[in-house]
């Protein structure tokens, strides 16, 4: 992240919670960013908090608009999300917005800012501080193909069992959630 010119609003944290809709029993993560993140950069912590590669597209539904990576070549007409801030959004505590990810498996992600928190001195932002559950891989087909996904490889009896287990990397725990490892991956972003 660019450092920038420290201003009264690039003081607030934002602490979300993003949970993944459709899931059940939810998967979720709370973050704290600062309020200078773009929304192109809360994509970038999204995908480290789920453990996602960031490899398809994706959109932000805010206040009626829609950001994300401008490409002529796409239908998709978006505002640019490397614009915008999370500042310049004015988001309120209890705001909602909606984050989409890999139009294809129809990743929906309700955000909501929980709380604005003032800047702690000596802490390194953004990071996760809880969260539950592993998210599911990608390219799963999403809520539906994960739910199919997880029936498939808990009975070593189906046929398809060893070739999804070997597909997801040799093991999958629905419920395991490392904030170790999330922190790890929000490194890069600090």
């Amino acid at each position: 992240m660019a450092t920038k010119k420290k201003t009264k609003s690039s003081d607030r944290i934002h602490q979300m919670k993003i949970s993944l809709k459709g899931a059940k029993p939810p998967i979720w993560r709370r973050v704290l960013v600062p309020g200078e993140l773009t929304l192109g950069q809360l994509h970038d912590v999204i995908q480290a908090a789920m453990g996602w590669d960031g490899g398809h597209l994706h959109m932000f539904k805010v206040w009626g608009l829609e950001y994300g990576v401008p490409n002529p070549d796409w239908e998709m007409d978006v505002e640019d999300e490397d614009r915008v801030t999370l500042d310049r959004l004015q988001f309120k505590e209890k705001s909602r917005f909606l984050y989409l990810y890999d139009f294809g498996d129809d990743w929906a992600h309700d955000i909501l800012v929980e709380k604005i928190l003032p800047r702690e001195d000596g802490k390194h932002y953004p990071i996760c501080i809880k969260g539950s559950r592993a998210c599911p891989p990608e390219d799963v087909g999403g809520v539906w193909g994960y739910a199919s996904f997880l029936e498939t490889i808990r009975d070593p009896k189906h046929p398809e069992h060893e070739d999804l287990l070997e597909w997801a990397g040799g093991e999958f725990d629905s419920e395991a959630f490392d904030l170790d490892a999330v922190n790890l991956r929000m490194d890069l972003f600090r």
